[in-house]
């Protein structure tokens, strides 16, 4: 498979009713791991990760042992998994989340978990509760497949270009709130409080995720044709949104408060993972260089020792 191939298109118009129905069936998920997951930084417990066939929870401690949750995307289920060797499966097939969100209880009930979890959804503007929402009923398999596609090409990316800091930095998640995949470093600094206003949300709750004087980049499946990546400051320091980046398609949103760049600008490129890259570094620079980061302690070669491993593959 070329580069270019891997990276495939999705046009938002065609899965919008999937995109809203799973971007509800995540939350549902990732609601379940909030409550059992401890408070880490910046809500970081709370997150998916990017796995070979989906999304999943990551081990969520319960009790004595474990469970975790995984969005398969190949096989088209839900897979609930516990520590004591027990399993459950929900189908992902057209269905709404009200149903969805009593099988996945069910599900839970019969492994011995509880899940006392707030039945609505957050940071979207029309929050129906999930036992009421028929709504959202769609679930085009080819879609979703598509998305988890487009999911591990920027995860893979992303973590590339999280390797480069050696300061704080978040991992390479899935933020279910806004159905964004993201990664944020930090420049050691506090930051100071966020005004809030994500809807359905406490604005406690984004006063927790930008504590620390931050530099974030991502993407999410909404913003362009095919969805876009985005890059943010916070707080964004004077000269951010003036600074050159790259490539010449990325530009700064005065209405979404970043740097935004469509996906299709990366998949059509010659060299998708250049193209991003360069967005990525170009956007986090825009941050470090106006708000004067201590780059030469935050930052290193994430190849600093590949010559001494070279050196030691070769005498075996």
């Amino acid at each position: 498979m070329s580069e270019q191939s891997a990276w495939p298109r999705l046009r938002v118009a065609d899965w919008t009713e999937t995109r809203d129905t799973l971007h509800m069936w995540t939350q549902i998920v990732g609601k379940i791991r909030l409550a059992h997951a401890r408070l880490v930084n910046h809500w970081w417990q709370v997150t998916l990760y990017v796995t070979p066939r989906g999304l999943t929870t990551s081990t969520v401690p319960y009790g004595s042992g474990a469970f975790d949750i995984e969005f398969d995307f190949i096989e088209h289920r839900l897979v609930l998994r516990t520590s004591d060797g027990q399993a459950r499966h929900v189908k992902l097939e057209p269905k709404s989340v009200a149903r969805f969100y009593e099988e996945t209880l069910r599900a839970l009930d019969e492994l011995g978990i509880q899940a006392p979890i707030q039945p609505h959804p957050n940071e979207v503007e029309t929050a129906i509760p999930f036992p009421e929402d028929t709504r959202h009923a769609s679930y085009d398999p080819h879609a979703a497949h598509l998305f988890w596609r487009q999911l591990l090409q920027v995860d893979r990316v992303l973590s590339a270009f999280r390797s480069r800091f050696m300061g704080k930095v978040s991992p390479v998640h899935f933020f279910w709130g806004a159905m964004d995949l993201a990664c944020t470093r930090f420049s050691g600094r506090p930051a100071p409080a966020h005004p809030g206003g994500a809807p359905h949300c406490g604005d406690w709750v984004m006063v927790e995720g930008y504590s620390r004087e931050l530099s974030s980049c991502g993407f999410w499946p909404g913003g362009g044709e095919e969805g876009a990546f985005y890059a943010y400051a916070y707080p964004e320091p004077a000269g951010f949104r003036d600074h050159p980046v790259e490539p010449s398609s990325a530009y700064y949103s005065e209405q979404n408060g970043q740097f935004l760049l469509p996906y299709e600008a990366v998949r059509t490129a010659d060299d998708p993972d250049a193209t991003l890259t360069g967005f990525l570094q170009s956007t986090y620079e825009a941050a470090a260089e106006h708000a004067d980061w201590d780059r030469d302690t935050l930052e290193e070669d994430p190849g600093r020792w590949d010559r001494q491993r070279a050196r030691a593959h070769g005498a075996r």
